[in-house]
């Protein structure tokens, strides 16, 4: 296993790990089988994204506010009650078949 430090920078932003699981797979020298990538904090998530069209990304930040606004009043006394809902609608982990040593992963 092994353990991949991310440092945000905004209150909701998308972070591309893509080139970091590659290089992990590359290390260990994996060549088939499957990657379980697992996001263990309750106000993060984790998704399968293209990434070749940035306003995609900004659509899904965007739906995320809409859907769950940062600034209504929620019961949980840390102010950070949006994040643990939309944690909660994005999923904790995704499983990413290897092939030939790659992530097999969509355009």
């Amino acid at each position: 296993m092994k353990q991949i430090t991310i440092q945000t920078r905004y209150r909701s932003e998308l972070i591309d790990i893509t080139d970091q699981i590659q290089q992990y797979i590359i290390d260990l020298g994996l060549i088939t089988g499957f990657v379980v990538v697992y996001v263990p904090h309750t106000t993060a998530g984790v998704i399968i994204n293209e990434g070749t069209d940035q306003s995609v990304q900004k659509d899904l930040l965007h739906f995320l506010d809409r859907l769950v606004p940062p600034d209504k009043r929620y019961h949980h006394a840390e102010g950070n009650s949006d994040a643990h809902i939309k944690a909660s609608i994005i999923e904790s982990s995704v499983t990413i078949i290897l092939e030939q040593g790659k992530l097999v992963l969509g355009t």
